[in-house]
């Protein structure tokens, strides 16, 4: 499977539990829990860029432009680089990646100078993205920005719908293998002008807005 379809497979997932806990009446993680999840970094850069499938890199070796290329991941993770050979790409940082194909130019070249820069994002398309769900007036997916907060993709969202729970919405961000559920109060925000809750976004984040119970 491609980590493309892995990708979506993975969001499909994490929406599903957002959703289902937003009408069950959403619970809040534990406090150590949410600390740990807000003290992520929530900036464009969140972790080390991990290539994947769809990822277009450009492959520069110094004084040998013959040997350097723009080449796309391959689904089966690799790409083809001239005098190497496949090299797998796919779940490495880019600087994984050129010191694996220095490695291998070696053989050829006498201290070949390698840098791999990325191109095209492809593989991030999904993974890169925050969310908005439930009682708003138009639900959305855009990409991540940096300074992003949470006020920002309320309003991206064209505001709340007359059924909306606002102080009991929640912010949920996978870390690890788990999703974190955070309270956030966008009454409060709103009306009492109470920042502490307008957090800062990071990519994969979802606002999930319940609605009230009648």
């Amino acid at each position: 499977m491609s980590r493309k379809y892995l990708t979506q497979g993975l969001f499909v997932s994490f929406m599903a539990v957002a959703l289902a806990t937003g009408c069950a009446g959403p619970s809040a993680s534990s406090p150590d829990k949410i600390q740990r999840a807000l003290a992520l970094d929530t900036r464009d850069s969140v972790d080390q860029y991990i290539l994947g499938a769809t990822d277009v890199v450009r492959v520069s070796v110094w004084r040998n432009e013959d040997l350097s290329i723009s080449v796309p991941v391959r689904p089966d993770g690799k790409i083809s680089v001239p005098l190497v050979g496949d090299v797998q790409a796919s779940g490495r940082a880019p600087e994984e990646l050129a010191s694996s194909i220095r490695a291998s130019l070696a053989e050829y070249i006498r201290e070949p100078q390698v840098s791999v820069v990325v191109t095209s994002m492809g593989s991030h398309e999904f993974t890169d993205r925050v969310r908005v769900t439930g009682a708003v007036r138009q639900p959305v997916s855009i990409p991540h920005r940096s300074g992003m907060t949470v006020l920002d993709m309320f309003l991206n969202a064209g505001g709340a719908n007359e059924f909306a729970a606002l102080n009991k919405s929640m912010l949920y961000r996978k870390v690890g293998n788990e999703v974190v559920a955070i309270p956030v109060k966008l009454d409060d925000i709103l009306r009492k002008g109470q920042v502490e809750t307008n957090y800062s976004m990071r990519p994969g984040d979802i606002l999930t807005i319940p609605e009230r119970s009648f």
